[in-house]
């Protein structure tokens, strides 16, 4: 213990420095009912893909519909299906899609706030905000949606070619309660939300990938990358087979703690095995 000294000059002891606590070590908290979450390298190849998308969405729906179309994309998030689910509005438009060649669907979802603008605009309106229309789409209606997923799904496949061939093929349009068992509602999913603006309407375009299929699609291009870079040109095979093939090379072998009987020693071939007690 440190002293000080009083002006009267007698010494006392000194205030004690309390101790710092000791940092924390950083740690990440693991979800073990989701185990197949992406890390976070591949999230950022998936934003950058999206982003892609979004972009080349804003041009093919503003062709589709002659009428200015924004999007932006507007969050990434790994949840469970049924979570996905919960979290859509009432009465809103979804289409199932195969994507062939990885088994499982994809679903994509249009939020009623754009759905009912854009059918205004198909059927010849001007698509003018009214007020919130809050009912299901008629049969007619749905068939009138399906050029417009079509649409969408193609720009998804042009958005992941940079990662993968995907053929996203439309199975059905529907309403929410008709997808229900497209997944199972415990499978974790890679759900993509897209902001969309269509004039003054505003909404969000979900897209929704099972992340099992997702994480298939990346393990496949870190192989592909991982080969390309330490494929090696025939002609520099030769080259360096040529290089050591006059090299010497001094081996030697201790086996310590082993022992042998010298007529078993003489008795080994090329190509014998020996097995010893490690």
């Amino acid at each position: 213990m440190s002293e000080s000294v009083a002006e009267n000059g007698i010494s006392t002891p000194a205030a004690e420095t309390p101790e710092q606590p000791a940092p924390r070590p950083a740690f990440h908290r693991f979800d073990a009912t989701r185990p197949d979450r992406l890390p976070r390298p591949h999230l950022r190849s998936i934003q950058m893909l999206y982003e892609n998308f979004a972009r080349s969405a804003t041009s093919s729906l503003s062709a589709y519909l002659r009428s200015y179309v924004s999007l932006n994309l507007g969050g990434i998030l790994q949840i469970s299906y049924g979570e996905f689910l919960e979290r859509l509005p009432a009465c809103t438009s979804i289409a199932c899609f195969g994507i062939q060649p990885y088994t499982g669907n994809a679903i994509l979802e249009v939020n009623p706030s754009l759905t009912f603008p854009i059918l205004e605009i198909l059927l010849g309106g001007t698509a003018k905000p009214t007020q919130p229309i809050q009912r299901k789409l008629t049969e007619i209606e749905q068939s009138l949606l399906e050029n417009l997923f079509r649409i969408l799904a193609h720009d998804l496949s042009e958005a992941w070619k940079h990662l993968a061939h995907l053929d996203f093929a439309l199975v059905s349009v529907g309403t929410e309660a008709q997808f229900l068992q497209a997944m199972n509602l415990a499978e974790t999913v890679l759900a993509v939300k897209v902001e969309a603006h269509l004039g003054e309407s505003a909404g969000a375009i979900n897209i929704v990938l099972p992340s099992t299929a997702v994480k298939a699609i990346l393990r496949e291009r870190d192989r592909e990358r991982l080969s390309s870079k330490t494929e090696v040109p025939p002609e520099h095979e030769a080259q360096m087979f040529q290089l050591i093939q006059s090299s010497r090379v001094k081996l030697e072998a201790r086996l310590p703690r082993q022992q042998i009987q010298v007529g078993e020693l003489m008795l080994l071939e090329p190509g014998d095995v020996l097995a010893f007690d490690v």
